[in-house]
């Protein structure tokens, strides 16, 4: 009966119900879209750290976790790696450059990422093959590059840095393709790290000694005893600093900042649905005063009205939600790899089911309001 008498007023009056389920359409699109902007942006400060191939993260102590700052040289990687637990270690640097399109077409800035051959650091390749050596001028691409650049496995890429003050520019071969490995928001190159030296931006002199990188990726021989390793490695390798994967991209500059601001934007419209779908039922309710009356009138009970008005608050918002996740999905198929909108499963089913939440949340008072229509009264204002 309830579920008769809620689909029974919807069909009489579907317009009104379609116009408020276009709103929450409207809103659904725009939480989704905030919650892909979330992750897209996101993944372009974490996405190379979070899928890094190991559990600690070695920085230099004393720079607060920032890449950029954090210098760490050959002798302290090896010490690291003679501590017991520890199974290998990668030196990793980090630096930012630009692709040169061919035809004259323009630039795109890329993170150049300088890594050794084999070791914790080099993403796996989803096509070609792995880097060869430390000197080897070549180079993986991972695929928002390949999105962007249309290069393929066994081209050329061309880098251009600044060193000093000439416009500098390398040419290496694209030997592989990893997966989604951005960093500093931008896509990444990684190349052998001895070919890194001669590319980055101020290239410093190659008969130095000892290999300078900005970080160190330690496996462990157990992941699972990654806090205890960190305080060991710590205690027996001076002037370093250990911290996890999900630590070290949380520490990324203004990575928290931009997830927060965002956040609250997702926040914001979800408490907007609350007021709209709250404020439509609760005026519906006001209308038919008289028809519950009536209804209460004959026999129907609280509890029949109650359900009828959760299922009309149900079905309109379930609706809603569909076309707008339906309209959303569409529209993420029409933007260019440049923009960082990313769907992610998790993220888009925590949207829906919090925007599915908010009907029955926002019909809370309406449904009070009609459970207490005394009839009499009711029937009275009819008159």
């Amino acid at each position: 009966m309830p579920i008769y008498l809620a689909a029974k007023e919807m069909w009489r009056l579907k317009g009104r119900f379609l116009l408020i389920a276009s709103v929450i359409a409207l809103i659904t699109t725009l939480v989704l879209f905030v919650a892909a902007l979330a992750e897209g942006l996101g993944n372009g400060n974490k996405e190379y750290l979070e899928k890094l191939n190991a559990d600690l993260i070695a920085y230099k102590s004393g720079v607060d976790l920032s890449v950029q700052t954090s210098r760490l040289n050959r002798p302290t990687a090896q010490e690291i790696r003679r501590v017991q637990g520890v199974r290998d270690v990668g030196q990793i640097s980090a630096a930012t450059a630009s692709v040169v399109l061919p035809n004259a077409t323009g630039n795109i800035g890329v993170s150049i990422l300088g890594v050794e051959p084999g070791r914790p650091g080099e993403p796996p390749v989803v096509q070609g093959r792995q880097l060869s050596d430390l000197n080897a001028r070549e180079a993986l691409i991972d695929r928002n590059t390949a999105l962007r650049t249309n290069l393929k496995v066994g081209d050329t890429i061309t880098l251009k840095t600044i060193q000093g003050t000439k416009e500098e520019f390398h040419d290496l071969r694209v030997v592989g393709i990893t997966d989604g490995r951005a960093f500093f928001l931008q896509p990444s190159v990684i190349m052998p790290h001895l070919t890194w030296e001669r590319v980055r931006p101020g290239a410093v002199n190659l008969q130095q000694s000892q290999m300078v990188s900005n970080i160190v990726a330690v496996q462990l021989m157990n992941p699972q005893d990654a806090a205890a390793m960190a305080q060991k490695i710590q205690a027996q390798v001076s002037d370093v600093q250990l911290v996890d994967r999900v630590t070290a991209y949380r520490a990324t500059p203004g990575y928290k900042e931009q997830q927060n601001t965002l956040d609250t934007q997702k926040y914001f419209a979800l408490f907007i649905g609350v007021l709209v779908v709250g404020g439509f039922f609760q005026i519906q309710t006001l209308q038919k005063v008289p028809q519950l009356g009536m209804l209460k009138a004959i026999g129907a009970s609280n509890w029949t009205i109650a359900f009828a008005l959760l299922a009309q608050v149900l079905l309109v918002t379930v609706l809603g939600v569909t076309l707008g996740t339906l309209a959303s999905l569409g529209l993420s198929l029409t933007f260019p790899p440049t923009l960082p909108i990313v769907f992610t499963g998790g993220a888009v089913i925590s949207a829906i089911a919090s925007l599915v939440l908010i009907g029955p949340l926002a019909g809370i008072l309406s449904i009070r309001y009609a459970t207490r229509v005394e009839p009499l009264m009711a029937i009275g204002m009819t008159g």
